[in-house]
């Protein structure tokens, strides 16, 4: 559709370009984006020191601020104690009544502070000297009393905030977030922290699920697996299916080793063709080749072959190829798998 020959889109750009909420919300990005950018350049030496002290040190990682950088410092903290490193929260008012006890000689403390100069932070000082914990400070002022007194000093300073009066704190405290999750993720790396570890610290969600949970833990066994063998005439074969709850069966030979499957789209593609189905066996209508999985795989595993092929359920086998046990996409879903 035209309008005075502009297209829609046109006329679409036209109205965001001209309309100031749509701008004001646009410059918020650019500002905090060139800040994140601006940031890399400090990536150095000193952020090399901190993740030292962090790696080294037998305790834990105390991180504190006030007001916005407090709330960052918590989500730093929530991100370190994710990835394999101890960390928890101080607030400062509440350290100087009585919450200092929290903070052990082993332990390394964080200051997030824009100026480097709160009165919160800075009377900390002298406290943590005694106890003899190392400092980080993350501040955008090398010359505060923070940066000066501290034993590491990230730099997290920003040019302009997103505020169109550079007060409240926006580019700042993402930077300041950016840098935490910098942290966190060396020393992840140099912890060689594995999925499966992360996923032992986030055993509540789905993502957990995925990473710990194995096909052992939710296939059906012995009894409940449908099973003919190759030469077990239609007629039973099809019971066997009804009175098990996948919808399919396997087939064995007479070792015992799965040679097909059955499933009941394989029992219509059969009826289309022929109405002279009571002489066929097991063997003359099953699908070779079957997908299989063995249960000590993940059942993420399991589930990505049924989404990629397009199937119900699963056989898992053991090293002999020898059913054990079957799992239902309906058994994956039941268990939050995804």
């Amino acid at each position: 559709m035209k309008e005075h020959g502009r297209t829609a889109s046109q006329i679409d750009q036209t109205f965001e370009d001209e309309n100031p909420t749509i701008e004001i919300g646009k410059r918020v990005i650019r500002i905090e984006a060139a800040a994140i950018a601006a940031l890399e350049k400090n990536i150095d030496r000193s952020f090399e020191k901190a993740v030292n002290l962090i790696y080294n040190n037998r305790g834990r990682v105390v991180i504190t601020g006030m007001g916005k950088s407090g709330i960052i410092a918590q989500k730093i903290a929530a991100t370190l104690n994710s990835t394999g490193t101890p960390a928890l929260f101080l607030h400062p008012a509440d350290a100087v009544h009585g919450d200092l006890g929290l903070v052990l000689k082993d332990d390394v403390v964080i200051f997030i502070s824009k100026s480097g100069n709160t009165d919160e932070l800075t009377r900390l000082i002298p406290v943590f000297k005694r106890l003899k914990v190392p400092l980080i400070v993350m501040t955008g002022n090398p010359r505060s009393a923070l940066a000066i007194k501290s034993d590491v000093m990230l730099n997290v300073f920003v040019k302009e905030e997103a505020c169109p009066n550079d007060l409240a704190p926006t580019a700042s405290t993402t930077a300041s977030l950016a840098m935490g999750d910098a942290l966190a993720v060396a020393l992840l790396a140099k912890r060689n922290f594995s999925p499966e570890q992360f996923a032992r610290l986030h055993p509540g969600g789905a993502l957990g699920r995925q990473l710990l949970l194995k096909l052992e833990e939710v296939m059906f066994t012995n009894d409940k697996i449908p099973l003919v063998t190759n030469s077990t005439p239609l007629r039973e074969t099809i019971l066997e299916m009804t009175s098990k709850r996948f919808g399919c069966t396997c087939v064995v030979d007479d070792a015992g080793k799965l040679v097909g499957i059955i499933t009941d789209g394989d029992l219509r593609r059969l009826l289309v063709k022929t109405f002279d189905i009571w002489s066929l066996t097991a063997q003359d209508i099953m699908a070779g080749h079957p997908k299989t999985v063995q249960k000590d795989d993940l059942a993420i595993v399991a589930y990505r072959i049924m989404e990629t092929h397009n199937i119900m359920q699963i056989v898992v086998v053991d090293h002999a190829n020898k059913p054990i046990g079957m799992v239902h996409l309906h058994d994956l879903l039941e268990a939050g798998l995804v």
